[in-house]
């Protein structure tokens, strides 16, 4: 029995130990801890200062499981056996006062970055913001581009080093917009408009994906994200408007059908109007 405690402690603390390795040793591969945004890298000081004030209370919980684990095994003849005691002043205070100091700290850090990191507010530049209309379909992603009269399908493009305005609804089941580098998620749903803006700090090219279950085509619901330089990006535009695909009412229509791993398609027309459309079908009566 002695043996077999000790070996049940070991694997647990070799599970525990091998885990916390894995996560440290991948950091740099997880999108979420390698921002290529602003707002991305406060949500990622965010998470880490929240992660370091859970461990106040998370490692001292292990090592107590292990401690009273390892103290009071059936073979240490040493520990103290006191039936009787069932209060402490100091103990009670202790794991009453330290989570309670750490939920006040949270809560005041939670209640400013949420106001900070609103997805609604307007991020700071001194280049204009760039609007980029998405709609979220099955299972592709609609990019339209109002003032540059183009739209792409699961591609798109912008400056680095501008701020880019998503406004983003969705034709069919709901999904959720998410560049896990430039920024957090938000849902995009049938019959209303959001916004979230994000901006690049450098150029390069990010995966997109949908953080939503959303039906059988979810999973390859992606798309790549690119920032590059202001060139770039208006040469990108001169060579989708060259494009022989105009995205018409009836071309919309065709778009719409449910569609799994979608190639990058691009439009040099819009429909005037078309992300309105959208969200009024499913407000006006059929």
């Amino acid at each position: 029995m002695k043996n077999i405690e000790k070996i049940i402690m070991v694997v647990i603390f070799c599970f525990w130990l091998f885990g916390l390795i894995l996560i440290l040793s991948q950091g740099s591969e997880v999108s979420i801890l390698d921002p290529k945004g602003q707002v991305a890298a406060k949500e990622k000081n965010l998470l880490i200062f929240a992660s370091g004030l859970s461990l106040i209370i998370i490692l001292p919980v292990f090592a107590l499981i292990f401690g009273i684990a390892w103290r009071y095994r059936e073979g240490n003849d040493k520990a103290k056996y006191k039936p009787d005691w069932d209060h402490s002043r100091l103990l009670e205070s202790i794991w009453w006062g330290v989570p309670f100091a750490l939920i006040v700290i949270l809560s005041i850090v939670t209640y400013k970055s949420s106001h900070e990191l609103d997805p609604f507010k307007p991020l700071e530049a001194e280049t204009k913001p760039l609007t980029i209309q998405v709609i979220a379909m099955d299972w592709k992603w609609l990019f339209i581009y109002p003032e540059q009269n183009i739209a792409t399908v699961n591609y798109v493009k912008f400056p680095a080093g501008t701020p880019v305005n998503f406004q983003l609804t969705g034709d069919g089941a709901m999904n959720s917009f998410w560049i896990p580098q430039l920024g957090g998620q938000i849902y995009a749903m049938a019959g209303m408009s959001t916004q979230i803006n994000l901006l690049a700090d450098e150029p390069g090219d990010f995966r997109g994906s949908s953080a939503n279950i959303s039906g059988r085509g979810f999973s390859d619901m992606t798309f790549i994200a690119s920032a590059g330089s202001n060139s770039d990006f208006e040469a990108w535009v001169g060579a989708v408007k060259k494009s022989q695909k105009n995205l018409s009412e009836n071309e919309y229509k065709k778009l719409a059908e449910p569609t799994v791993d979608h190639p990058p398609t691009y439009y040099s027309s819009v429909q005037e109007g078309l992300y309105k459309e959208v969200i009024l079908s499913f407000l006006l009566p059929s």
